[in-house]
């Protein structure tokens, strides 16, 4: 069985439901979820369905070996970004080089790069009076939202949408196909040495 960390930042919602996902799952499971922020909702969700959390700093994440290492401990084989606002460092994507994915709730490469994220995509969708928008998941490297693209799914935008409307109709698409891509991906990694 392979071993899947989450990083986030927010509620954790996809977090959420990418561990009931996989709470069944032969081919993988949700070992950790790790947040730079310690107030952040995604940790309480964690926690209730009995998943391992960690907070940390800058510090943890730039300078020392924390995260590294915790990854290394847990014996991660797979790294989800499921809203977490942080470039990832060289030594991890290094380590995680094909392994290490994002989700990103617009079709790129519009409405990417560092700040675009949650309401600010959906505005910016709706301003530009856009007819679709939907998700992208891809691979992540050191810059915002620039990695290879795995897949994208889309959903219409409607004029008389706002954009807490129109998240809703792009989470909807994150529920259906993030854990059915994460899944995947990691049935067809190449086994461990």
């Amino acid at each position: 069985m392979r071993n899947i960390a989450i990083m986030a930042s927010g509620s954790g919602t996809n977090a959420e439901n990418i561990i009931k996902y996989f709470s069944n799952k032969k081919s993988a499971g949700v070992k950790l979820v790790l947040s730079n922020r310690r107030e952040a909702f995604v940790l309480k969700r964690a926690e209730a369905l009995h998943v391992k959390t960690c907070f940390f700093d800058h510090n943890d994440f730039y300078t020392s070996a924390k995260v590294m290492n915790l990854l290394i401990e847990n014996r991660i084989d797979f790294v989800v970004l499921a809203g977490f606002l942080w470039l990832v460092p060289e030594n991890i994507l290094e380590k995680y080089k094909g392994r290490i994915i994002n989700i990103h709730p617009a079709l790129l490469p519009n409405y990417g790069g560092k700040g675009m994220y949650g309401e600010k995509v959906h505005e910016a969708v709706i301003e530009n009076h856009d007819k679709e928008s939907g998700i992208t998941i891809h691979y992540v490297n050191s810059h915002y939202d620039e990695g290879d693209i795995i897949f994208q799914a889309r959903c219409r935008v409607e004029q008389s949408d706002t954009p807490d409307i129109l998240a809703a109709r792009v989470h909807a698409l994150e529920y259906k196909y993030f854990p059915k891509i994460i899944e995947e991906l990691i049935l067809n990694l190449p086994n461990p040495a």
